[in-house]
């Protein structure tokens, strides 16, 4: 029967009888050594974030309580993350986040693929009872109220839902690429073509799949279950199931434009942060005097676990040193002595040293960068100690000898490249 929803109750029962997956398994190759040792959802993001944390807010915030977060790749930094910093739900009102580790459940191998990571869970989500199953990634930069996303598939009657957004043609091969009918319903998915086909209309745009999904839970069981007996599946969702039940069933793909929060002039906010570029692009943009995500909204908030740190500290004013930054974020826990910072962010516990100069950079928790040092178009991972009179950002061959330096000329700077020491496996 179809149902219809035109009051809060009737959403927040949608809300009770839904159970979250977010898959944060994954390592993000492309943002190279940036995943060396952590999940790319475990990937610090603006200023004192995880990437992670932008689905787990929306589904909070969304009255979607009920999460668990499946983990494969390096996860201890994002279990631990997990642990401190959301764990504020009450599980007397059975609100939770719980951790979903590969465990090996079915057979002696880890998950193979989206798909069969949810498959090798089916046993938990049988016992929750649940109507519908969210499926989010944990590795995208974004607001969304899934309520909205939520009420149109129940009012569309259907089996399974796809949130799709706009992106430029000529970054569509990186996705699932959606063709629709008047009425949304999808009627074609290919997965990661080499030449995307471009939306009826925009030549120069393509609607992707956002790795969001909406499911009936009895159909989904009986997808991943048929899926996990097929021979010659991947068992991943835009590989397989997904083009398996688009001419079979009722999919819908959901407009991302309806439901995004804080759109900025109109344009729905969705990043892949997936290469160093992107990443350091994403979070730059924050230091604008308009940044495209809006992160000052307290009706939609950002949760997170933050440590408990000073005020950053701007100190020294003399003519030859000054402690100062201008169009810039600058964290807790920060002590600028006497160096300047023009259009960076800053993480917490980043300290500039004197005579120092930092430019267009991204430098993360806990980097100590030393005096007379130059840095200009970094991303700086965490526990770097910059030392004494370096620079980096001033000539790209040099540059590209001990660092990495991307297509366009983002130099990333790791501890290990300066030679120091931070993992010890013997």
């Amino acid at each position: 029967m179809k149902q219809h929803f035109n009051s809060g109750t009737a959403r927040n029962s949608i809300n009770r009888n839904i159970i979250a997956l977010i898959l944060a398994g994954g390592r993000g190759t492309r943002l190279k050594q940036l995943t060396d040792w952590r999940a790319k959802p475990a990937v610090p993001f603006g200023g004192k974030f995880r990437i992670i944390d932008f689905p787990l807010s929306n589904c909070v915030n969304s009255g979607v309580r009920q999460i668990c977060v499946v983990t494969q790749y390096k996860a201890q930094s994002l279990i631990r993350h997990i642990q401190r910093g959301w764990s504020f739900l009450d599980g007397r009102f059975n609100e939770y986040v719980e951790l979903l580790p590969a465990q090996q459940q079915i057979k002696e191998t880890w998950y193979q693929g989206t798909a069969d990571a949810v498959f090798q869970n089916l046993d938990y989500l049988r016992r929750h009872h649940a109507d519908y199953v969210l499926i989010l990634g944990g590795d995208h930069v974004y607001k969304m109220n899934y309520r909205k996303l939520l009420a149109e598939h129940v009012e569309k009657n259907a089996d399974l839902t796809v949130a799709c957004v706009e992106v430029p043609l000529k970054e569509a091969s990186a996705f699932g690429i959606i063709a629709v009918d008047d009425n949304w319903r999808v009627v074609d998915f290919i997965e990661k073509p080499a030449d995307p086909p471009a939306m009826p209309g925009h030549p120069d745009k393509a609607l992707v799949s956002m790795g969001i999904y909406v499911f009936n839970t009895d159909f989904l069981f009986d997808q991943l279950i048929r899926d996990h007996h097929d021979e010659n599946s991947a068992h991943d969702f835009g590989k397989d199931l997904i083009p398996y039940l688009v001419p079979r069933n009722h999919v819908y793909a959901h407009r991302f434009m309806d439901s995004c929060v804080n759109m900025a002039a109109g344009i729905p906010y969705w990043r892949d942060v997936g290469t160093v570029d992107a990443y350091w692009e994403a979070n730059i943009d924050l230091t604008t005097v308009t940044p495209d995500l809006n992160m000052y909204d307290k009706n939609w908030p950002i949760w997170t676990y933050q440590e408990q740190l000073p005020p950053a500290k701007f100190v020294f004013d003399d003519d030859k040193r000054r402690g100062q930054a201008f169009d810039s974020m600058v964290s807790g826990g920060c002590i600028i002595s006497g160096g300047t910072v023009r259009r960076s962010l800053l993480f917490s516990n980043v300290q500039v040293r004197s005579f120092s100069s930092v430019e267009d950079a991204v430098i993360l928790p806990n980097v100590d960068i030393g005096r007379n040092a130059r840095l200009k178009r970094v991303v700086v991972e965490k526990n770097c100690k910059i030392p004494e009179g370096l620079e980096v950002g001033f000539d790209a061959i040099a540059d590209s000898k001990k660092f990495h330096v991307t297509d366009k000329g983002i130099t990333l700077i790791t501890p290990e490249m300066l030679g120091q020491r931070i993992h010890y496996l013997e």
